[in-house]
């Protein structure tokens, strides 16, 4: 590292080897540089195939809304079960058997003996719509590959518009100027490239909703309700984006995947059959 470069802090030199100290902030008591379990703790499992653990943040909405979509085309129910990130639940033993990563969303699929396990959003996405027929995929090969392309950008940038923008926006405990400046920019661009894709067809591949509009929906809504960031982004002015992102928000199945293991009055913590979502809620606008 150079020594010419200005540090924030001033005092603050690069090490010539890292040591792990406390960051502070809202992520710090599960932000350590060691992976494993933390403590010894079991998984509930209900009837269903599908045991979904997770919550209600983007990664976990998206599985949530393509559950909840399949259980309108053709019936399939499954289990979810809250795993609370900042009770440390993702650090327990049984959960990091089916994630070695301690990251929700997880699942299992128990109509195998032994259950097979299921990690990474887009891998549980991909795994779940090919085990139910190719469900929100299209048929065509062209366009299947683009729906593909489109699931794993999006894989690819979350960590940007996470770790990055959402960290140093919302969370860090620090307000650091080429931090935000640099993932501001980069959110920015990610938004410009939906913009432009979206303004020749209905849904990311064409004129079928797919599970790349599922996967890619809940981080718009997250950057939009979470972060806070709508005029900061100037996210009104991606008229493409802001028409598809609307018409995802009507869809039924996103409204209830919204609520499964998630956060506010209306959330279910349990999802165990298509009644739980049979009560009164006032759903706020998207």
């Amino acid at each position: 590292m150079s020594d010419e470069k200005p540090s924030l802090p001033e005092d603050y030199v690069v090490p010539k080897v890292w040591t792990y100290e406390n960051q502070g902030g809202a992520m710090a008591a599960m932000n350590l540089p060691t992976a494993g379990a933390r403590s010894e703790k079991t998984l509930q499992k209900g009837k269903h195939d599908l045991q979904l653990y997770s919550l209600g943040t983007p990664n976990g909405i998206k599985v949530a809304i393509l559950l909840e979509e399949l259980n309108d085309l053709k019936g399939i129910e499954y289990d979810a079960w809250k795993i609370n990130i900042f009770e440390l639940d993702q650090f327990g033993s049984e959960f990091v058997q089916i994630n070695p990563n301690s990251k929700i969303p997880a699942m299992l699929d128990t109509s195998f003996d032994p259950p097979l396990r299921v990690f990474e959003s887009g891998s549980i996405m991909k795994y779940v719509a090919e085990k139910y027929d190719g469900a929100f995929v299209p048929k065509d090969p062209r366009a299947k590959v683009e729906c593909f392309n489109w699931l794993f950008w999006q894989m690819a940038g979350a960590p940007y518009i996470g770790g990055g923008f959402g960290h140093f926006y919302r969370y860090a405990p620090v307000n650091i100027k080429y931090a935000i400046d640099r993932f501001s920019m980069e959110a920015k661009r990610q938004l410009d490239v939906l913009d432009q894709h979206l303004a020749t067809q209905t849904y990311m591949c064409g004129d079928e909703v797919s599970i790349a509009d599922f996967a890619i929906w809940p981080w718009i809504l997250c950057m939009k309700k979470y972060y806070e960031a709508d005029v900061f982004l100037e996210m009104q002015s991606y008229q493409n984006l802001q028409r598809w992102y609307d018409l995802i928000a009507e869809r039924p199945a996103v409204q209830r995947g919204l609520r499964v293991n998630g956060f506010g009055d209306d959330a279910i913590a349990e999802r165990h059959s298509a009644d739980d979502f049979n009560k009164d809620s006032s759903n706020s606008k998207l």
